[in-house]
């Protein structure tokens, strides 16, 4: 019996990746709240797997606060366009943080290894009534990739 998953552990299963292209960030340093904003805009990107289509370009972007510890607390929202059609908005919240040195390696777009930082997000989203329903009505775990100039997130579906 102490092999056997208990009943409420959570399983994941893979369901999409979105690659985002990003522009370059802009910075509001100190903001009112004594810390760093940014705003970094979706230029373009692609959806493949359960779902697939595009990042509607411009639709939207990020705008993360970087917190007095390092860590980045992105909030960014935008537009998909599925190939049948149908628009989806996401919400993505989540956090990356490293070591300072690897932080700024990444804000001047410079390579990282995915060992080398955290960065995982949690997306809620708004889609219309039909076959996408599914979205609206489950939890999603993102496990993201930062790369130059752009962010990769694998979607995980908690079952």
């Amino acid at each position: 019996m102490a092999d056997a998953p208990h009943p409420f552990f959570p399983k994941m299963e893979y369901a999409f990746t979105i690659a985002i292209e990003l522009t370059k960030a802009t910075y509001i340093e100190p903001s009112g709240i004594g810390q760093t904003r940014a705003a970094v805009y979706a230029a373009s990107g692609t959806v493949e797997g359960r779902i697939n289509g595009i990042v509607v370009p411009m639709s939207g972007g990020d705008f993360p606060l970087v917190r007095a510890d390092g860590v980045l607390d992105f909030d960014a929202k935008y537009l998909l366009r599925l190939d049948d059609g149908a628009h989806i908005m996401i919400h993505n919240r989540g956090y990356r943080w490293a070591s300072p040195e690897v932080m700024e390696r990444q804000r001047r777009n410079e390579e990282v290894g995915p060992d080398e930082y955290y960065m995982r997000a949690s997306p809620r989203f708004d889609a219309p009534a039909g076959p996408h329903e599914w979205l609206n009505r489950h939890v999603f775990v993102g496990v993201a990739e930062k790369i130059p100039g752009a962010n990769r997130i694998h979607y995980f579906q908690v079952l």
